[in-house]
C-alpha cells in the first residue's frame, strides 16, 4: 500500500479501535478477534478457511502488550 498514497493510513482507524480495546482491560481477547474478522470479512472482503484462527492469535499476540499499557 505504500505506492498509494490514498491508502497511508488505510489501517489507522482499525488500530486506534484495539489499541482502545486494549487500554480498556475489560475487554476480553474473544472480542478482540470477532472485531478484526469482522473487519477482514466485512470491511476488507476477505474469506480464508483459517482466517478466524488467525484473528484469535492476532488478538492474543496484541493482549500481550496489554499490561505495559
Amino acid at each position: 500500500m505504500s505506492g498509494i498514497p490514498e491508502a497511508q493510513d488505510e489501517y489507522d482507524a482499525h488500530a486506534d479501535t484495539v489499541f482502545d480495546m486494549l487500554v480498556n482491560q475489560t475487554t476480553s481477547v474473544d472480542a478482540i478477534a470477532q472485531y478484526l474478522f469482522k473487519i477482514a470479512t466485512e470491511h476488507m472482503g476477505l474469506s480464508h478457511p483459517g482466517l478466524a484462527e488467525r484473528c484469535e492469535k492476532a488478538a492474543r499476540a496484541a493482549a500481550a502488550f496489554q499490561s505495559g499499557l
